[in-house]
């Protein structure tokens, strides 16, 4: 003879007591937040902070421009480095001159490797001075994936707590269900072995 367990907390039941019913909605409840809830999250912090960041670079490629810059003093050499690294920047002067200005002087950042002479861009803001370029699309899509996939596991962890919350008080609860009835029923069961 089987007997069909699946559903058992949901069905009436004699033994079936209200933190069984509430242990499995909440089951239900968190499988729900953590399949749909989250990724949802995600993709909505993804989204606005995708449209903050090309906004934001649109704004930077309007306020800076490039300019070509020559190098006036060497960098240190180049590093071995793993296969997939990036090689390291230092900080060196450059000269450079924009139509109808003098020439001007400062430091930014070149490749390791870089000697007197070599030409880089630079990027400068309204005021002429030194800036980072403005973000790519690759910065851009980075970002985005950071804070989407942050998002989702933020509300993972919170749907997370909050269940091992509720278990951890339903079964509390549980054993104290049990433990009444426990001491209802256990003189009866004395009587009969003595």
């Amino acid at each position: 003879m089987r007997t069909r367990v699946r559903g058992w907390r949901w069905r009436h039941n004699p033994l079936r007591r209200r933190s069984d019913v509430v242990a499995a909605w909440t089951a239900l409840v968190v499988a729900v937040l953590l399949c749909v809830g989250a990724p949802l999250a995600g993709l909505t912090v993804g989204w606005r902070m995708y449209d903050g960041a090309r906004a934001a670079a649109a704004e930077q490629r309007a306020e800076r421009h490039r300019v070509r810059a020559e190098v006036t003093e060497h960098a240190p050499a180049a590093v071995p480095v793993a296969e997939g690294d990036r090689q390291p920047t230092y900080r060196v002067t450059v000269r450079w001159a924009e139509p109808g200005e003098p020439p001007r002087t400062d430091e930014t950042r070149v490749p390791a490797g870089t000697r007197v002479g070599d030409r880089t861009d630079i990027w400068l803001d309204d005021r002429g001075r030194i800036v980072p370029a403005p973000a790519d699309g690759t910065a851009i899509w980075q970002h985005t994936l950071t804070a989407g996939a942050c998002a989702t596991g933020v509300v993972a962890a919170c749907v997370l707590g909050a269940y091992a919350v509720v278990r951890r008080i339903a079964t509390r609860r549980r054993l104290a269900e049990w433990e009444q009835e426990w001491a209802r029923t256990g003189p009866e069961w004395g009587r009969h072995w003595a």
